[in-house]
């Protein structure tokens, strides 16, 4: 590890600080239906799909025709994307001539991005035409986010409103996301990373004779909007296979740092808005301060692992921490910081390999996913998986003081602990039922590039990213098979709306309760006390699920390189 090393990292844990409330301020008027800057630009637009959906922004619903309208839309994007996939052979802007996708792929894709997960079993330049990536892959990324975000929204409000029946419109709270938060922020981005020379056209890829004579196909298209909105709204998908590796998606160390950055921002911004619509701000900075503990202490280990490297190496006279995998660009911290945040924030967008990161190293962005990616998380996924520990934490606080655990006011009884817990537990169930299935399935195993720990850590990860919803992956595993196809593509589903529903359905439940005033009783949320509880519980409960698993992979594999022996 290097002094420049961290100051890098502390860097950008700066900018997100101070990013952090004027961005708040910003999202809580967009919700709250506060004029803004750009309400004249698009107030009418705004309203004008508000007639055409058969609302308006002053009709709201109960949390279960809320849940329904989501479902209903996240359906019919999934139904139209996998019909854009088998029908792509003959549809226009295809230069390439790319014919329908697979069935099984079609179904993993549609799942993928309408779940905000964005794992991709396909290349993007050799797979996926223009009008696909444009139509279906980007237009999925800004209303899965938005989704996202809504749904967090939502939950905010269960906590803000006393005695309601309602938590919003859904097709308001969508609206307005896109339209005055994704869309204009990625307007900006796309320009800046136009300028940094990230390509953004629809014509055709272009020949080019090398040094030796030979001929290549230099891979373009729409490029920068589609990195614009995967970095921003936490979606991860590249345009090409190597993602953000490609020096086409992340040309230099500005572009990293702002694509870190938008990773980020948005899902910090949401616990200043949190702040401000409970009326109480110091609540959404204890919340990010739980996060900025478990995110700190991840880079830490990442990167002194990666620094630290592979002693076998260092035993043949090769100095340095472990370069395998990296882009020489970026170099050990950026990539250790950058493979912490994307899989912090549900992005899944990576700049290094994460199988060719050591065992400790690559252990960490695997426990970032196993928590809940709770650590600032997909923008609003990140959120309300955080506000199910809450629930869960004060609920622990209550027994040990021995009364009525209460949040902001709100008694939190059964149901809410019951549906908090349906919300944290529905993860494990996809990621290690999978696994073990795969790892014993002849067909699954044949698509394992290395035995041993290793393999088993190659088929852990991908379950994981898959019912994280966050989409990054080993980089190991030949996941294009129907068997990976398919599994993988439930364990998508299983992890977003096995969440959604309970949370929602939290939303209802707290709404409706009245608020009850503070005591000398009641346990403060908003301080290191509370933090350090909350803390607690999502290691304690991620430490209780994973632990066997994270020891049969990565920490046996640890232990056999410390002894000689490498997978």
């Amino acid at each position: 590890m290097t002094l420049n090393g961290w100051i890098q990292i502390l860097v950008f844990c700066g900018i997100i600080v101070l990013l952090t409330k004027p961005l708040g301020f910003y999202m809580h008027r967009v919700f709250n239906g506060d004029r803004t800057l750009l309400s004249p630009i698009f107030g009418p637009l705004e309203r004008g799909l508000y007639r055409i959906c058969g609302t308006s922004e002053r009709e709201e619903q109960h949390w279960t025709a809320y849940a329904v309208a989501l479902l209903l839309f996240n359906l019919a994007g999934f139904l139209v994307l996998y019909g854009l996939q088998r029908l792509q052979g003959s549809l226009p802007y295809n230069p390439a001539g790319m014919g329908a996708v697979d069935p099984a792929l079609a179904f993993n894709t549609a799942a993928s991005f309408v779940t905000n997960t964005n794992w991709q079993n396909y290349g993007g330049e050799s797979t996926m035409s223009y009008l696909l990536q444009m139509a279906g892959l980007t237009v999925q990324n800004f209303v899965s986010a938005a989704t996202g975000i809504a749904i967090a929204i939502a939950l905010i409000r269960g906590f803000a409103r006393a005695s309601g029946k309602s938590i919003g419109n859904f097709w308001v709270d969508m609206t307005r996301c896109t339209l005055y938060v994704l869309l204009p922020l990625c307007i900006v981005l796309t320009l800046v990373y136009v300028w940094l020379g990230i390509p953004q056209t629809i014509g055709p890829y272009v020949d080019a004779t090398t040094l030796e004579g030979a001929k290549q196909t230099i891979a373009l298209g729409p490029v920068a909007s589609q990195v614009a909105i995967k970095m921003l709204g936490t979606n991860g998908g590249g345009f090409f296979n190597a993602n953000a590796a490609h020096p086409f998606e992340n040309p230099d160390a500005i572009s990293n740092l702002i694509q870190m950055v938008t990773i980020f921002a948005l899902g910090a911004a949401l616990t200043n808005v949190f702040g401000r619509m409970v009326g109480n701000q110091r609540q959404g900075w204890a919340i990010l301060a739980s996060m900025g503990v478990l995110f700190i202490a991840g880079v830490a280990v990442c990167y002194w692992a990666e620094a630290v490297g592979n002693p076998l190496v260092h035993a043949l006279g090769i100095d340095g921490g472990n370069m395998e995998g990296k882009e020489t660009r970026f170099g050990i911290a950026l990539s250790a910081l950058f493979a912490v945040i994307t899989t912090a924030a549900s992005c899944g967008a990576v700049n290094a390999m994460h199988d060719s990161f050591t065992a400790l190293g690559g252990m960490i962005p695997l426990i970032n996913m196993q928590l809940g990616e709770v650590i600032v998380g997909g923008v609003g996924a990140g959120f309300y998986g955080i506000l199910m520990f809450i629930v869960v934490a004060v609920f622990v606080a209550g027994l040990m003081v021995g009364r009525t655990p209460e949040y902001l006011g709100k008694k939190i009884e059964a149901k809410e602990v019951k549906m908090a817990m349906l919300a944290i537990l529905c993860l494990p169930l996809a990621m290690l039922i999978f696994t073990a299935i795969a790892v014993v399935l002849p067909s699954a195993v044949a698509s394992m590039a290395n035995g041993g720990p290793h393999g088993f850590s190659e088929v852990l990860y991908a379950y994981t990213s898959a019912a994280a919803n966050n989409g990054s992956a080993f980089g190991g595993l030949s996941g294009n098979t129907p068997w990976y196809n398919i599994t993988i593509g439930i364990g998508m589903l299983m992890g977003r709306f096995l969440v959604i529903i309970p949370a929602l359905a939290i939303a209802g439940s707290l709404a409706a309760k009245k608020t009850v005033p503070a005591s000398a009783g009641t346990f403060p949320t908003d301080g290191p006390l509370f933090v350090g509880l909350l803390i607690g519980v999502i290691v304690i409960v991620g430490g209780l699920t994973f632990f066997p698993a994270l020891a049969v992979g990565p920490i046996i594999e640890h232990l056999a390189m410390i002894h000689g022996q490498t997978f």
